[in-house]
């Protein structure tokens, strides 16, 4: 069994330069008044601003609002994305007969689809939940697909020699040797999940961290909207952290493939 690699201090200290040193430079600006606060507001100004609508439940209603999307609307397209993904590539007949639609539909930006969506489903729950599965779909089915049609021919071969049974080829070959371009399309996936509920809840919202940002566009409130920004960001870096945690987990035997 491969031993966990322990990161040095240095590297983390090195992961974390940037980020502070763009902090120090920002708030040393806004103090000196190098740039306009109303447009870019001072570091601490965004912390107390963030504080201040924590202590008031506001930040967190509209958090768990955008995060109750956001999973519904992952699990289902996530879920789509691999049936499909692995009916794509096993059957080269099902692969013909969709890729073209694919090819069609994918380029189309999630944006263009949002009031695609009012107008069939109206602006309720359904819209935005449907805005996030289909951002989902996209980047799971492609790394499912790609996942699948890379598998090791040589490790069907020997399968094959066995006499395996085609079932026991797909879950215990192909499967397997597909998981880490799956996990790859599932954290790309969480990416576009994040950014198709803000985009969803900047035009059709009544609560969610995308309403609290175009709410506060519109009322002047510079420090929430950097802290409706930012609060994206946190989020979507501890999820993905979870991601690679969870793949590192189910794929130790992948020690070259799992990402870091």
């Amino acid at each position: 069994m491969a031993k966990k690699r322990k990161i040095p201090v240095t590297e983390i200290i090195v992961s974390i330069l940037a980020p502070v040193l763009l902090l120090v430079i920002w708030q040393i600006s806004a103090q000196k008044g190098w740039v306009n606060k109303a447009l870019l507001p001072a570091v601490t100004r965004i912390f107390d601003t963030a504080v201040g609508i924590s202590e008031t439940g506001k930040l967190s209603g509209h958090l768990l609002a955008s995060l109750s999307r956001v999973v519904k609307g992952f699990l289902a397209g996530a879920s789509l994305g691999i049936a499909i993904g692995t009916l794509m590539g096993f059957s080269k007949w099902v692969n013909h007969f969709l890729s073209s639609l694919v090819s069609l539909l994918r380029p189309i930006p999630m944006i263009a689809w949002i009031p695609i969506f009012i107008l069939w489903m109206g602006i309720g729950e359904l819209t935005k939940i449907s805005v996030i599965t289909l951002g989902t779909f996209w980047p799971v089915l492609l790394n499912t697909i790609q996942g699948i049609r890379s598998v090791d021919n040589k490790l069907l071969e020997v399968a094959k020699v066995l006499k395996k049974k085609r079932k026991t080829i797909v879950l215990k070959v192909v499967f397997p040797a597909a998981l880490p371009s799956i996990f790859t399309g599932l954290r790309l996936g969480m990416g576009a999940a994040w950014s198709c509920v803000v985009a969803a809840e900047m035009i059709a919202a009544r609560q969610g961290i995308g309403f609290m940002i175009t709410y506060a566009r519109e009322t002047a409130k510079p420090a929430e909207v950097f802290v409706g920004v930012f609060v994206i960001g946190l989020i979507g870096f501890f999820i993905d952290v979870l991601l690679r945690r969870l793949e590192s987990h189910l794929l130790k035997w992948n020690t070259a493939g799992v990402s870091k």
